[in-house]
Order: structure tokens, then C-alpha cells, then sequence
């Protein structure tokens, strides 16, 4: 079962970006695409607050919104998923 969450958007080039990492990291997560299903953007944006996407929900309950490659991975690592 994956542990990290990923809310986004195929037209999202961040969500893209952040996509592209966790599958490089072979980080398992589970996708919700905000436009198959409309019920995951109100989700997306209770965890954050903001509608800005990606929204990755990481092990523990944390979450990143529009990370940076290099803070998406810093927190994987902190998580345990990927070697430091």
C-alpha cells in the first residue's frame, strides 16, 4: 500500500514534475486526478488550504504543496521512502 498521496493534474506542470520524481525514486503513492474525480480537489484542498496544486500527503500526515524536486526529496528521505 503506498504511504505518500498525491493530488494533481495532468495539466499541472508541476504536478507533472512532482509526478516524474516520486516515479525516478520508484516512491509508490497513490494519484488522485483532480479532474477524474472532482470530489479529490476538495479534498486536495482541506489538507492544505489553498487550491494550488500538487498536494503530496507524506507518512505521518504532512503535506507539501507545488514542492520543489529538491524538497519533495529532501522530505522522502526524512520520511525513510528514499536513501538519503
Amino acid at each position: 500500500m503506498a504511504e505518500v498521496t498525491m493530488y494533481g493534474a495532468d495539466w499541472c506542470p508541476d504536478c507533472r514534475r512532482s509526478k516524474r520524481l516520486l516515479d525516478q525514486l520508484a516512491v509508490a503513492y497513490d494519484y488522485r486526478d483532480l479532474e477524474a474525480d472532482p470530489a479529490a480537489a476538495d479534498e486536495a484542498q482541506a489538507i492544505s488550504g489553498r487550491q494550488s496544486i500538487p498536494v503530496i500527503v507524506l507518512p505521518g500526515g504532512g503535506h507539501l504543496v507545488e514542492p520543489s524536486d529538491q524538497d519533495l526529496r529532501a522530505e522522502l528521505v526524512a520520511a525513510g521512502l528514499v536513501a538519503g
